[in-house]
């Protein structure tokens, strides 16, 4: 299949072909005259039967591909003068190989057993929890000003960097207690309320997304937050989290913020009710008694399992989460 359909032949004093290859294309028919020899013409390239079957084109005389075409030729019309090498002369332009832009375009990455299983994760909550979408605006310019005045005495102290994310956490774990629904799972025939208020935060490892959790969260101090936070993510960048790190979650929380987003719509950690993302803080022009003040701003996102809550329970959860944001101010304990 790789030889050459038909070669041009260059030299001027080329013989006719044999009367006995010309009767071989058909036995019991007397022999063919012989064409006399073609017109001398400049050497040209030949092209292989392989790439004709590779990228047949209408070029045959009905429209048909260029295989249709040899399959007339060899079927009815007049054989062809046999193919001879030719003669010496200007060298032939070879015809470059098909390229298949698809694989020159992209590239074909390995999947590896951390990226399927959340690929796999995100595929049963997405196809298995119908997901609804909340977000409220948080005024958290209290909560700013008491962090600029303790963060660089509480890093002398404990040796860890005090976050916005602790605050967080805390105005989320005492938000479960007030809306259970939403520290709950989905049982087919049944919700399942959970005792425990076990906080899952995501975190960018080097190998993928991973969510530890911070047990009884609803028992910690901001400082003791702000530890468990850093104690977790730092073990889940290293490769160091125990397989009770990332068990047991509840509900879970996502500092997006952190990436500069303003607005996210994460999916559920299944089986959980509910995920929550607290976002970039941003000065923005607010309305306050009539007048516009500046204040530091926080987005609250929140997707919730629709067979659980709806818009009522989901909006009380983060009008919670809201007010006692809000609340904190300049006597709000860290410890």
């Amino acid at each position: 299949m790789g030889a050459a359909i038909a070669e041009v032949e260059t030299d001027e004093r080329a013989t006719p072909a044999p009367a006995v290859q010309a009767a071989a294309a058909s036995p019991t028919a007397p022999p063919a005259p012989v064409p006399p020899p073609p017109p001398a013409t400049p050497a040209t390239s030949t092209t292989p039967m392989s790439y004709l079957i590779t990228n047949a084109q209408p070029v045959g005389p009905t429209g048909g591909s260029a295989v249709e075409a040899l399959a007339q030729e060899t079927a009815g019309a007049a054989p062809s003068p046999p193919a001879t090498e030719p003669a010496a002369g200007p060298a032939t332009v070879p015809v470059p190989a098909p390229v298949s832009e698809t694989i020159a375009d992209e590239e074909r990455l390995a999947i590896t057993p951390v990226r399927r299983m959340i690929a796999e994760a995100m595929v049963r909550s997405a196809s298995q929890i119908p997901h609804a979408w909340s977000m409220v605006e948080v005024d958290i310019n209290e909560l700013v000003a008491l962090r600029n005045r303790e963060r660089h005495a509480f890093r002398q102290r404990e040796g860890i960097n005090l976050t916005y994310l602790p605050f967080a956490l805390k105005a989320v774990a005492g938000a479960l207690k007030d809306n259970p629904t939403l520290n709950a799972s989905w049982g087919d025939d049944h919700i399942v309320l959970k005792r425990r208020i076990n906080l899952g935060i995501a975190v960018a490892a080097p190998t993928g997304l991973v969510v530890p959790v911070i047990h009884d969260a609803d028992r910690l101090s901001i400082a003791g937050l702000a530890h468990a936070i850093d104690d977790l993510a730092g073990r889940a960048r290293s490769g160091a989290l125990r397989l009770e790190d990332v068990q047991g979650g509840t509900f879970t929380v996502n500092n997006t913020g952190a990436l500069g987003s303003s607005i996210s719509g994460p999916i559920i950690n299944h089986p959980q009710a509910g995920i929550l993302t607290t976002e970039a803080v941003q000065q923005r022009p607010v309305v306050i008694n009539d007048a516009i003040a500046i204040r530091w701003m926080m987005n609250l996102c929140l997707s919730f399992d629709h067979r659980i809550n709806d818009g009522e329970e989901s909006g009380a959860f983060l009008q919670s989460v809201k007010r006692r944001l809000e609340a904190v101010d300049g006597d709000t304990p860290i410890y």
